[in-house]
């Protein structure tokens, strides 16, 4: 298995000290504070762990505080209902004695019914576009820290322009993704690998028509809550097209979807998101 993926589903791979409590780590990588999408991937983990024979079908989620990377994170299950049909969990991550994160996460029984989809997209397949090592080459020098950092998460963005272009555009841009090496068969771990990723990149497709870039420093940016729908069945380690808009930002608040599809058309998860952006007083 590759290092990459061995330490993500190490990280997913919560310590269970109580019936309804766990415990999770985080990778040392000098990141300064906890990847958001690494919390919500481990409080769906501690929420699989108190279900069976159900998948989750929608999380809805608040990040309260920035997480500590250096200390452990105590994930505490409510078990709301358990219902015929559905199964709902509240989940508090918790870090030096305060909330720093919580979660609402429902599951479903399989059933059938209605089913249709939005199309997606044509855009130019993943084998088409650069990989990371050659996009680390092809940005400005003051880029090449967003595709350095160390993470389980391959990343393909349709269009290079996001990157190299000093012009405002549309607010909405199309990146595949996929976990870097396979993982195990079991469609808990994939859906928890998706919310993972699931917040890279969406926040900056609200910059787009801003003309400013990922980790522009004269920025603060910061995801307030976090919403993931998961429709189909799907594999975190085969590529996902996430396609990217961002219908509004006012009052420093950027609201940002995603739909995300595989890669033969198939709509597997939509995600919502608003995040906090403020351009630092020190820059104007």
């Amino acid at each position: 298995m590759n290092p990459d993926v061995t330490g993500l589903v190490s990280v997913l791979d919560l310590e269970q000290l109580e019936v309804n409590l766990f415990r999770g780590y985080s990778p040392q990588n000098n990141w300064k504070r906890v990847f958001g999408g690494q919390v919500v991937g481990q409080a769906m983990v501690a929420a699989a762990r108190t279900v069976e024979d159900r998948l989750a079908h929608s999380l809805h989620c608040y990040f309260l505080l920035g997480g500590d990377p250096k200390v452990p994170i105590i994930f505490e299950v409510d078990r709301i209902r358990d219902g015929s049909s559905f199964t709902t969990r509240n989940v508090v991550a918790i870090q030096h004695g305060a909330a720093i994160f919580s979660m609402s996460v429902s599951f479903h029984k399989q059933e059938t019914g209605f089913s249709h989809q939005i199309r997606m997209p044509v855009v130019p397949g993943p084998d088409e576009l650069p990989t990371e090592e050659e996009m680390k080459n092809a940005v400005p020098p003051n880029m090449r820290g967003f595709w350095e950092l160390q993470r389980p998460i391959e990343l393909r963005p349709v269009s290079l322009d996001r990157y190299l272009s000093p012009e405002t555009a549309d607010p909405e841009q199309r990146i595949w993704f996929r976990t870097k090496g396979a993982l195990p068969d079991d469609k808990k771990l994939h859906q928890c690998a998706l919310a993972y990723a699931s917040d890279f990149t969406l926040l900056s497709a609200g910059l787009v028509p801003h003309a400013r870039r990922p980790f522009d420093p004269a920025l603060m940016m910061a995801s307030l809550d976090h919403a993931v729908w998961f429709h189909r069945d799907f594999r975190a380690d085969e590529w996902l097209l996430y396609v990217q808009d961002s219908p509004s930002a006012e009052g420093a608040r950027v609201f940002c979807r995603g739909s995300i599809f595989s890669r033969d058309g198939v709509l597997v998860a939509s995600v919502a998101q608003e995040g906090l952006v403020r351009v630092r007083r020190d820059q104007g």
